[in-house]
């Protein structure tokens, strides 16, 4: 039973890393396509258009960050909080990663045919960042709490 207490704790510490990543490769690519769409049917405003479908990928930074600020010694007493910090942050940023990708893909759809809208449809995509933040901050607010050594 202690080895998968012990299982549980080394998932939590990879867990945002990986659930970030995921979130950033799928919000990344729903952007991007957008943007490459937006290239077809636009004569100028690429640079933009790739600006924004990359906004997603900063929720894979904050995973690495709480990851390593999660990596210690992984102990029975440290593995519950380990998994529940990891997971959950990690469930968060992949949420918001997607979701800021679809975000920034409305907003490079409605900047093709109305390009003084830009600036303001960004605003969506940067509350969504807003939620992101939070989780990161929080995050690391309660792995101080958890044990560092047995």
């Amino acid at each position: 039973m202690e080895s998968i207490i012990l299982a549980l704790g080394w998932i939590g510490i990879f867990a945002p890393t990986a659930l970030g990543a995921i979130g950033s490769v799928i919000g990344c690519s729903k952007a991007g396509q957008a943007a490459c769409g937006a290239m077809l049917e636009t004569e100028s405003g690429y640079g933009r258009y790739i600006g924004v479908s990359v906004l997603p990928s900063s929720q894979i930074i904050y995973g690495i960050v709480i990851m390593l600020s999660l990596n210690r010694e992984v102990t029975a007493a440290a593995s519950p909080g380990l998994f529940a910090i990891g997971v959950l942050a990690g469930l968060a940023l992949m949420a918001a990663a997607v979701y800021q990708g679809e975000c920034c893909a409305s907003s490079i759809n409605i900047s093709k045919s109305k390009s003084e809208v830009f600036g303001l449809s960004i605003a969506p995509a940067a509350i969504v960042e807003g939620f992101a933040v939070f989780v990161f901050v929080f995050a690391l607010v309660l792995i101080g709490s958890l044990p560092k050594k047995a």
